[in-house]
């Protein structure tokens, strides 16, 4: 079995002293770790001995010496997943935006329908493109496109005020009674 210990990057006990300091500033307890098992290595601990001392695996271990052996700190920074794969391309999702904020459904084949909805528009990707959508997911679509989703509320143009603002006193006079 290979030891493998942190090589200091200048001097032990500098990196000791700065890392004992992230150490205690940081909230992120993953970063915590992996600052305490540098710490730990740089004043000549095992691997084996560290991995009993923190907890944790200890081909964990290794891998944060070899990072940070290999990039310094910024080796021990933890970087985002990169998460599932999108299932429309940049191009097909600027096709969708174009189509949705330039035309109203009924210009692509929707007959009936007078405004997008998610089931809508999923129904449309798949026509186009070949992909399959959840409403759930189309929503999350919009979302990415900065397109507000909201249900339609209808305005009444022929109402007349008058005749509303009657209905709201008699209404009144109704609750009362």
């Amino acid at each position: 079995m290979q030891v493998i210990y942190a090589t200091p990057i200048e001097n032990a006990d500098n990196d000791i002293i700065v890392l004992k300091k992230l150490s205690r500033e940081t909230r992120d307890t993953r970063m915590r770790s992996r600052y305490d098992v540098i710490r730990l290595s740089l004043q000549g601990r095992k691997v084996k001995e560290i991995a009993d001392i923190l907890n944790i695996d200890y081909q964990t271990v290794r891998n944060y010496i070899l990072a940070y052996n290999k990039s310094g700190l910024d080796g021990l920074i933890i970087k985002k997943p990169p998460g599932k794969t999108r299932k429309l391309t940049e191009q097909q999702e600027a096709q969708l935006y174009d189509c949705i904020v330039n035309k109203m459904p009924k210009d692509v084949g929707f007959a009936p329908f007078a405004n997008w909805t998610a089931s809508l528009a999923c129904k449309w990707v798949e026509r186009e493109f070949g992909v399959v959508f959840s409403g759930r997911g189309m929503r999350n679509v919009f979302e990415r496109l900065n397109l507000s989703y909201t249900r339609p509320t209808y305005v009444l143009k022929k109402a007349d005020l008058l005749e509303q603002e009657a209905f709201v006193q008699y209404f009144e006079e109704l609750k009362k009674n």
